[in-house]
This record gives C-alpha cells, sequence and structure tokens, in this order.
C-alpha cells in the first residue's frame, strides 16, 4: 500500500499502520486496499470572523469524507489547537470502522477547526461555529454527510450548525446534525450514551477476569461529558473513583471522591466562570424558548475520557 504525502503524522501513521495490520489478517488484496483506506474527499476552508476588539481572525477548518459506498458519511467536528487536516482524515476513517462494525449504514467523517475554544468568547465562538458551517454547506447534508459533536464542541455548537444549515436550506432541518439539544429535536439519553457505553464496556471487561465491581477502583483522565457521566455510571455499579482529572486540575483520594459532589463542583466553576448573557444547561432544558442564546461558556465541552 502506497503512503500518501498528502496526510502525514503519527496519527494518521497510526491508523495506517492499524489497516495494514488488519487487512493482512483478513488478507485484502493489495490492489484493493488503496481504494478502501484512502479518504475519498478532503475539504479546507477559512473561517474568518471578527473579535471583540474589532479585529479580524481567520481560522483554519477541514472536513474529511472517507467512504461513502454504505450511505451518506457521518461524524463529528472537533475545536482543538492541534487540529489538521490528517488527524481529521484519520479520525474519519476510525468512524468507518466504527459504522461498519456496529453495522450501521453510514461512512466516517470528521471535521474541525484549528482553534482552542477557550480562548473565544461566547459570540466568537458562535460566529465561528456558523461560519465554518456555511462555508461547509456545499459538501454536507442529511444524504451527503452528518455532523456531531466532538472535543470542543457541544449541543449549543450542534444548534448553531442546524440552524445555520436550516437558514440556507429555507426550511429547519433537524438532520444534520446528531448531538443537538433535546429541544431541538435531540435524543434523550444522547449526551450520556458514550459515558454509560464506556461503564458498560468496562463491566464486561471486569466480568471476563472475574473483577468484582465492590472492590475494583479507577482513575478517569478527563471529566467532560464522557469522563463524568463514567465516573457516575462506574460509581453506580461500586466501582471507588480515586482519581479525576481534566485540562485545568487533578484530584486524588485513595479513600475515594464523591461524584456528585465533583459534578457539583464542576458547575460552580462553570458558573463563575460564564459570561454575562449566559444560559447554564439546567436553564437551557427548562427554558427552550432561550435557545438562541443559549451559551458554551458555562456547559462542559465534549471531550475524550
Amino acid at each position: 500500500m502506497r503512503e500518501n504525502s498528502f496526510y502525514s503524522g503519527p496519527v494518521f501513521e497510526m491508523a495506517r499502520q492499524q489497516f495494514i495490520q488488519a487487512a493482512d489478517h483478513l488478507d485484502i488484496p493489495l490492489d484493493l486496499r488503496d481504494r478502501l483506506f484512502q479518504p475519498k474527499r478532503a475539504i479546507a476552508v477559512s473561517c474568518p470572523i471578527h473579535r471583540d476588539d474589532g479585529s479580524t481572525a481567520v481560522f483554519q477548518g477541514y472536513r474529511v469524507q472517507h467512504h461513502l459506498s454504505l450511505g451518506p458519511t457521518k461524524g463529528g467536528t472537533r475545536f482543538a489547537s492541534t487540529v489538521d487536516v490528517s488527524e481529521v482524515a484519520a479520525l474519519a476513517i476510525w468512524m468507518s470502522w466504527k459504522c461498519a462494525l456496529a453495522g450501521l449504514p453510514y461512512g466516517g467523517a470528521k471535521g474541525g477547526i484549528t482553534v482552542d475554544p477557550h480562548t473565544l468568547s461566547l459570540r466568537e465562538l458562535e460566529s465561528l461555529s456558523r461560519r465554518y458551517m456555511q462555508e461547509m454547506i456545499p459538501f454536507v447534508g442529511p444524504h451527503t454527510d452528518v455532523m456531531a459533536p466532538d472535543m470542543g464542541t457541544n449541543e449549543q455548537v450542534m444548534a448553531w450548525f442546524m440552524d445555520t444549515y436550516s437558514m440556507y436550506q429555507g426550511r429547519t432541518v433537524t438532520e444534520i446534525v446528531t448531538g443537538k439539544p433535546v429541544w431541538s429535536g435531540g435524543t434523550l439519553g444522547r449526551r450520556e450514551a458514550t459515558g454509560r457505553g464506556v461503564a458498560f464496556l468496562i463491566s464486561r471487561a471486569m466480568e471476563r477476569i472475574g473483577l468484582a465491581s465492590s472492590g475494583a477502583t479507577a482513575i478517569i483522565q478527563g471529566y467532560g461529558n464522557v469522563g463524568s457521566v463514567t465516573a457516575a455510571s462506574l460509581a453506580h455499579r461500586g466501582v471507588r473513583i480515586i482519581g479525576v482529572s481534566d485540562h485545568t486540575a487533578a484530584y486524588f483520594d485513595r479513600n475515594g471522591l464523591d461524584v456528585e459532589a465533583l459534578d457539583r463542583h464542576v458547575f460552580l466553576v462553570a458558573v463563575a466562570g460564564a459570561q454575562v448573557g449566559d444560559v447554564l444547561p439546567e436553564q437551557v432544558a427548562d427554558e427552550p424558548e432561550q435557545h438562541d442564546r443559549a451559551g458554551v461558556g458555562a456547559a462542559r465541552h465534549e471531550g475524550v475520557g
């Protein structure tokens, strides 16, 4: 299988080596391997926005669609300072594999913007989210490519994506994104689904090796949507959570941490850092009519872990 000079870097190389190992194991003919591995389409866009200080900033955005043979592509959109087209391509490839393993009629896709979302104000984040979707409109759609949250994005960003795409179509198109708020056509339990899935698989692995939940301990690296729900689900099963961390802090106690108290702490920190006019997650759930000003400054960003 030939190397592709367009994509490089350790993340893409990891995906390439994984594919080679799987292809060797399955005896996939050499002439089919590039067809199965190489992404079908890569899109790069410039996303200019006006900053709060009056200056103009341009951020680089990407979307890679790996495979459309099984159906429309599907995958998350991440906002992170490390995002590049090669990382996005690798993530799109992995998404194809996950859909295929689950028997879902989707190909893999992934997108992102090279930006640290924590450096943006609420208004700047909304402007950037809407501009990115505006640039992607010719390449995405419910039957072409469906976006989803990922690291650095959340339900509110998906609501902005959906609203921007819908304005272009002249009608509400809820199916352009997944992971949107329930009051915008989202699915109950979607935010908790990944964390619960992680906890379920951990429980299955513990059963396999004969490890009882009551005597087990766990450390959670990354306390965003996935990590916090995983911690709560494991604690509910009797696992003692002795450590948690995110990009701001780490906590450890051999006797176990109070997960509910941790969640309250995360919420209070979010309140302290919220901007004037931000709407917190609980308020969004109670007051759906305020969705146009619901803020991400006080909500957890979705992350890995």
